[in-house]
């Protein structure tokens, strides 16, 4: 089955921490860039990390400093490292894989940050 499952999200305080997961089915994983994209309510979508097979990585200027992007090859799973939140970081984060065949996407998971 072709998939990617996320998990992680909550309710944090500004300044908190949290860290997302995702475990992909192989064929999305292997050898592919695998990132973290997030929408919040009223706005597009928007790429915050990336990785690649070799652990390249690429952030988003809102997030350097802050996230960290990791991945675990044995495991097929990519990780979202996410530190000194910020009330602008609340959204849906969405873990994707970047494959031949097309972009797949999870099902997304709430992050909210609050006080």
């Amino acid at each position: 089955q072709v998939q990617l499952v996320e998990s992680g999200g909550g309710l944090v305080q500004p300044g908190g921490s949290l860290r997302l997961s995702c475990t992909a089915s192989r064929i999305i994983f292997s050898g592919n860039y695998m990132g973290w994209y997030r929408q919040a309510p009223g706005k597009q979508r928007e790429l915050v990390a990336r990785i690649s097979d070799g652990g390249n990585t690429n952030y988003a200027d809102s997030v350097k400093g802050r996230f960290t992007i990791s991945r675990d090859n044995a495991k097929n799973t990519v990780y979202l490292q996410m530190n000194s939140l910020k009330l602008e970081d609340t959204a849906v984060y969405y873990c994707t894989g970047a494959t031949k065949l097309g972009d797949f996407w999870g099902q997304g998971t709430q992050v909210t940050v609050s006080s």
